[in-house]
């Protein structure tokens, strides 16, 4: 079955992204690069160059519609097309995707509460 197999990223909305940001880095060390996020880099025999993206969004940011929620979690995903499939069988809410793209394929949806996730396929070999 095609499953989850670690987290992609971590995106948040903040009042003063550029504050938040500076925080992060003089208090916790992020190395919080001008993009406004960092690249946390991780890695197992299974997947020796992992990366899990971590990144601010402005408060008003449209980014995670139509979630109200202030953050949003990106599952990396061993099966993007097998998951969204299985997902469909199951009525989940899919909003987009599969997007494929140099950086992988994509799609969206609401969990249970209407929080949005990013489903993240990463390309052959990363």
């Amino acid at each position: 079955m095609a499953k989850v197999t670690g987290i992609g990223g971590v995106f948040f909305k903040a009042r003063d992204p550029k504050a938040l940001a500076e925080w992060y880095r003089d208090n916790l060390g992020l190395d919080v690069q001008p993009w406004g996020g960092a690249a946390l880099r991780w890695g197992t025999p299974e997947n020796p160059s992992g990366t899990t993206a971590w990144s601010l969004f402005s408060a008003d940011t449209s980014h995670f519609e139509p979630s109200a929620s202030p953050f949003m979690v990106n599952y990396r995903v061993d099966d993007l097309t097998g998951l969204l499939a299985t997902l469909r069988e199951r009525g989940c809410e899919i909003l987009a995707g599969p997007d494929e793209s140099e950086y992988g394929k994509f799609a969206w949806l609401l969990d249970l509460e209407g929080n949005k996730v990013e489903l993240w396929e990463p390309p052959a070999g990363e």
